[in-house]
């Protein structure tokens, strides 16, 4: 939701500044380019995207200056987008890159194509392709326009996707898991440490590696995966786990409730303010 408003907002300063100075062609033709926009622009205030869709395209067609044509594409791609036709979308923006590599907004183009890649993420249990594809969208994005105020939004969404790639191949391992497949889950866990290392299933990707080779009896590999969560995580849940697999005896400690964490917090205050007195 809060991508949306942010992602409106810009659309807003875009459409802004489609002032009637830039607009300024008189039409020669029986269509009048400078009509069909404009009615564009009223449909698209009034959420009616199919024919706010229909008219920035006939403006397109009819607008002599190439600038103006190519705002017109944008705005015709961005109410497909406004009614999820997603991938209509994509080829109209696909076709607007061939047709006007140097358009002074293009910025604006790619970045709404990031947005629709990104907006077709769904459950990453699913279908692996749309994080694929935002994720490289993005990363085109954010080494070319580095300074944009859309790459800060994009980077955002892009540690999202990344945690999602990762939550991806923790499934699918933890599937192998179950079915005793210990080489495709070991090779998915290591995908983890080797690409997503910065998100926040590495912790349980190192611990099911510690599990999964001390099952089939290596424990030095095991140990060796335990010593890395140790030295990184020493104090998470994830290498308790690991180190009760390791030690037998240990006893993980229970976590204190709500109450006896209040209980404890207050006993160590009262004897903060004795040793004041």
């Amino acid at each position: 939701m809060l991508a949306r408003i942010f992602f409106t907002f810009i659309l807003t300063l875009f459409v802004l500044s489609c002032s009637k100075d830039e607009v300024d062609y008189i039409a020669s033709q029986k269509v009048d380019p400078y009509k069909s926009y404009n009615e564009g622009i009223q449909a698209f205030e009034r959420n009616n995207f199919f024919f706010a869709n229909k008219k920035f395209s006939e403006a397109e067609l009819n607008f002599e200056k190439p600038e103006l044509a190519a705002k017109s594409a944008i705005m015709s791609s961005f109410s497909l987008y406004g009614i999820n036709f997603y991938d209509e979308a994509q080829e109209n923006l696909e076709r607007y890159f061939k047709t006007y590599p140097s358009d002074k907004n293009i910025i604006y183009a790619h970045y709404l194509q990031a947005i629709i890649f990104f907006e077709q993420i769904s459950d990453e249990k699913k279908d692996l392709k749309p994080l694929l594809e935002a994720d490289r969208k993005i990363e085109f994005f954010i080494n070319k326009y580095p300074e944009t105020d859309y790459a800060i939004d994009l980077k955002f969404k892009k540690d999202l996707i990344q945690n999602q790639l990762a939550a991806k191949e923790l499934f699918v391992a933890k599937h192998y898991m179950k079915t005793q497949k210990w080489i495709p889950a070991i090779n998915r866990l290591k995908v983890i440490l080797k690409n997503y290392d910065k998100t926040i299933f590495v912790e349980e990707a190192l611990h099911r590696l510690v599990e999964i080779h001390y099952h089939i009896g290596l424990e030095d590999e095991a140990n060796k995966y335990a010593n890395i969560l140790g030295y990184n995580y020493n104090s998470g849940e994830w290498f308790e786990q690991s180190y009760k697999i390791l030690n037998k005896d240990y006893k993980i400690k229970k976590s204190l409730s709500k109450r006896e964490k209040s209980e404890k917090d207050e006993s160590f205050l009262k004897r903060i303010l004795k040793m004041m007195k």
